[in-house]
């Protein structure tokens, strides 16, 4: 199994690599091109520089996005002590949300061994998704845990547009977004790899939300680590959902 993941891995670097070095040269063009023909591109033309660049960006967001995603649950990722009360400050130092945006972390929350690597992507990803998709100038996130026998029920929420019923499986679909990517950049990946690293630990996620209303996402994390619990298919036999 380790052999053939470290096969995965080789592959998925000289892929990565092979398809963003010309999609960097691309770009890199584009540039050259409005420097020698500097003020004599019209705004039309100008525009359609930055569009392409744009969209050589987003298909290397997009090839990072697949790679993440095809690593979950191949690699060893070690486990920590992890404070996660500390955990947050540093996630929302590294966003730097706008002055108009207030996160309120509710206390006390756990300090607990598990993988520090994942969850801060799972936090981080959730945070950044209600700045960026905020229909304000200024909005309110609150990070919030309840504590079952043998998970962590954590709450991120927020007091933006809110999304229909309709849509609350779609937005965990790899590549699904419900905004045109010309109005809001997204490639549709992250909440994919929330999802599949949430479940990969044994956990679930789901969301409360209506139009109008803000979000809720929830996820349960387990207390611990997967590889300290006994069970026959590598996932806690726990109903994350009832008893958690």
């Amino acid at each position: 199994m380790r052999r053939r993941n470290q096969e995965l891995d080789k592959f998925a670097y000289v892929v990565s690599h092979d398809l963003k070095a010309p999609l960097r040269a691309i770009a890199n063009l584009s540039v050259w091109l409005e420097d020698d023909l500097q003020g004599k591109l019209s705004p039309d033309n100008e525009q359609l520089m930055n569009l392409l660049r744009a969209r050589v960006y987003r298909l290397e967001a997009l090839i990072d996005g697949l790679l993440a995603y095809s690593r979950i649950g191949r690699l060893e990722v070690t486990t920590e002590m992890t404070d996660v009360e500390s955990l947050l400050g540093e996630i929302i130092d590294s966003l730097m949300p706008l002055p108009g945006f207030e996160i309120f972390i509710h206390t006390p929350l756990p300090s607990f061994v598990t993988k520090k690597l994942l969850l801060s992507q799972v936090f981080s990803n959730l945070i950044s998704n209600a700045i960026k998709h905020h229909d304000g100038e200024r909005g309110e996130i609150d990070i919030s845990v309840d504590e079952g026998r043998f998970f962590y029920q954590f709450a991120v929420s927020d007091d933006g547009p809110g999304i229909a019923p309709q849509y609350h499986e779609r937005i965990f679909t790899i590549f699904q977004t419900l905004e045109s990517r010309d109005k809001k950049e997204n490639t549709g990946i992250g909440l994919s790899i929330v999802k599949k690293i949430v479940e990969t630990e044994g956990g679930r996620i789901w969301l409360d939300s209506e139009p109008g209303r803000g979000t809720t996402f929830y996820f349960t994390w387990p207390k611990h680590p997967l590889n300290e619990k006994n069970t026959n298919s590598g996932r806690i036999s726990v109903d994350s959902n009832k008893n958690f």
